[in-house]
């Protein structure tokens, strides 16, 4: 009766011990993500202070992207997550990336320093996004594929979230904005804290052997097979055209006019639904590819979001500004809705013995892809406006084509 215990029982399901668990990792993602975008929510207020450019934006985007590719490769490769408990990770991360991003807001002064700090931001979220994904595996291993399209969708959400915190907060000056999404990481490590790990993972120990190169899988040998080169190829593409999106959204808003159309809800609150509808394209692409399969959700969306890309580079001129903004609603919605589905595809085609350091490895190339998609369509926006979405086109058309040509190889 007086023995204290000390975490949830090995063998029991988790279902029975924690029926929210899952919605609570999920709501600590959406909180530990909302650092991705803090910096792009308060553009105009970095434009003024700091006398920033549109590229000195992606420049800022840039730096946290390879703070992420960097920090995931460091995770995955240097084998940290197989000798720490993921929820302690999640904390640790957290709680460092709320941290740096209130550095970024407080003591920065331009953007060479506010790109360091971003760089740590990101360093600290590769902690955070696939860490998610193993604390869900370790509570619900038989809801992987609903929980995936969840985590993804809490993400997109996470990136919108700063928008949304600029949009209600009024006049505040914009550090008070950036800060606020540390508030909001900290929540996120003190729900993991009291959460804790799941049952149906062993736990690691420091005590646990390194990575050893001689035992380590020969993760590129995953891009052997077929069926992960098709899924990784089909990520590629997505992935040069979703973070050059999200950028670029509060730029397309205040150039194409609709933020003095909407009055109301102005840039910040039309990138908040922008960029938001896109959780609600994730929960919805989830929920059919369990009728239609994984591959045709990730096609479908991926094809539709090329189209999406087309109409606005053509047609943002000419369009009423209630149908543009329904436009780019619904590319919001498709842009992020093939992620987890490429993502799913990919561990079921991978090997069973580098399942998370093939993913490690695709993320990193793909977040690589976003870095020079960021700089060319930023760079290019500078120069001639909302046309610059044009660029983003050959991700969807090449991600399409990859996947269709590796997949019929492999046939």
């Amino acid at each position: 009766m007086g023995r204290r215990r000390k975490g949830p029982p090995m063998t029991a399901p988790s279902q029975h011990h924690r029926p929210g668990a899952v919605a609570v990792i999920s709501l600590a993602q959406l909180f530990g993500t909302s650092l991705w975008f803090s910096a792009n929510s308060v553009t105009e207020g970095l434009m003024l202070s700091w006398g920033a450019t549109v590229a000195d934006i992606g420049m800022l985007t840039n730096a946290v992207q390879i703070g992420f590719i960097a920090g995931t490769l460091i995770m995955a490769l240097g084998g940290l997550a197989d000798r720490f408990p993921a929820s302690v990770i999640f904390v640790i991360s957290a709680l460092a990336g709320a941290a740096f991003n209130l550095g970024f807001a407080l003591i920065a002064q331009d953007v060479v320093t506010g790109a360091a700090f971003r760089f740590l931001v990101g360093l600290s979220l590769a902690g955070i996004y696939p860490i998610g994904m193993k604390l869900i595996v370790s509570w619900a291993p038989d809801r992987v594929g609903q929980s995936l399209a969840l985590l993804v969708a809490m993400l997109t959400l996470g990136t919108a979230l700063p928008h949304l915190l600029r949009s209600t907060t009024g006049a505040l000056p914009w550090h008070w904005v950036v800060a606020g999404s540390s508030g909001l990481a900290i929540i996120g490590a003190a729900l993991i804290a009291r959460l804790g790990d799941g049952p149906h993972l062993p736990r690691p120990t420091r005590r646990a052997r390194r990575p050893d190169a001689r035992h380590r899988p020969a993760v590129m040998d995953a891009f052997a097979v077929p069926a992960f080169r098709a899924a990784a190829l089909g990520y590629f593409g997505h992935m040069w055209e979703l973070y050059a999106f999200w950028t670029l959204v509060p730029l397309l808003v205040g150039a194409t006019g609709l933020a003095a159309v909407y009055p109301a809800l102005g840039v910040a609150g039309l990138s908040f639904l922008i960029i938001g509808t896109g959780a609600l394209g994730c929960l919805a692409g989830g929920r059919l590819a369990t009728v239609i399969g994984s591959a045709r959700v990730a096609l479908g969306a991926l094809i539709l979001s090329g189209a999406c890309a087309v109409g606005v580079a053509v047609f943002w001129q000419g369009l009423p500004p209630a149908l543009l903004l329904g436009l780019l609603l619904v590319w919001g919605a498709l842009v992020v809705a093939d992620s987890p589905q490429f993502s799913a595809l990919s561990a079921r085609a991978c090997p069973r013995d580098a399942v998370a350091a093939s993913l490690a490895i695709q993320n990193a190339v793909g977040f690589a892809i976003t870095v020079a998609s960021i700089t060319l369509t930023m760079a290019l926006f500078q120069r001639i406006g909302p046309a610059a979405v044009w660029l983003l086109v050959p991700g969807p058309v090449i991600g399409v084509l990859g996947f269709a040509i590796a997949g019929h190889r492999g046939r």
